[in-house]
């Protein structure tokens, strides 16, 4: 159950990220960072490894984002 949790966790996250990829709403992954730090610990506390990975990997999308963007565009 945590798993499935997890898993809407990281969808809703990765929802929000996508508009954010766009050119001056890069912080909205400001956002995104702790959706996606709950759905990680949400995997984390399951027995399954999916929704973790999932959350994880939106989790990297979100900061390298960021990165790129100096932390605001």
């Amino acid at each position: 159950m945590l798993n499935l949790l997890s898993i809407a966790t990281g969808i809703v996250a990765l929802l929000l990220a996508i508009p954010s990829t766009i050119p001056f709403l890069g912080w909205g992954n400001w956002f995104v960072l702790p959706i996606a730090v709950v759905g990680i610990g949400l995997g984390a506390l399951s027995s399954s490894n999916g929704g973790r990975n999932f959350c994880l990997v939106v989790f990297a999308i979100a900061v390298i984002r960021l990165m790129l963007g100096g932390g605001f565009f």
